[in-house]
């Protein structure tokens, strides 16, 4: 079993210039209820196929199991998706031994810019980069399968 751990923020100020990769994520979820999830992704010209369990109590850890999959299945898949679609250029940033991924989410999640670093275990050191604001691990708002179904632009 593939356990992820990691730990999300928020992001202020400048982080382009920093990143040593990007690339343009679309995704959409087959199933997203009771906090697991089936999910269809294109990341630039390849297709994935994941599964998540349900987040631990500290919304840290979850189970997850992808898989790449033939661009054009990816591309038929997605037809089968729930309504809403996530929109965003991903950018790899080094801070330390670990590397950021940092989301810049379009469409009706424009605005909303999010990092992600994943460790090996919740209590794991980590170097932040100055672009890391508020932590939001374990907050649900902010899980993309959530931001399909009520996205940042709603948000009062």
């Amino acid at each position: 079993m593939a356990q992820e751990i990691e730990r999300k923020f928020l992001v202020k100020g400048e982080f382009k210039s920093l990143a040593y990769s990007q690339s343009h994520i679309v995704q959409g979820y087959i199933s997203s209820a009771h906090g697991r999830t089936v999910r269809i992704r294109i990341r630039d010209e390849k297709g994935y196929l994941t599964i998540k369990g349900a987040s631990n109590a500290s919304g840290m850890s979850r189970y997850e199991w992808e898989k790449e999959i033939p661009f054009n299945e990816a591309q038929e898949l997605m037809k089968l998706c729930e309504p809403g679609i996530i929109d965003k250029t991903r950018y790899l940033v080094k801070s330390g031994k670990h590397t950021f991924e940092v989301d810049e989410f379009y469409g009706e999640n424009d605005g909303l810019i999010l990092a992600e670093v994943e460790l090996n275990s919740e209590d794991e050191l980590y170097e932040k980069p100055s672009f890391i604001d508020e932590e939001v691990t374990g907050d649900i708002r902010y899980y993309n399968s959530n931001l399909m179904k009520h996205p940042f632009r709603t948000w009062k």
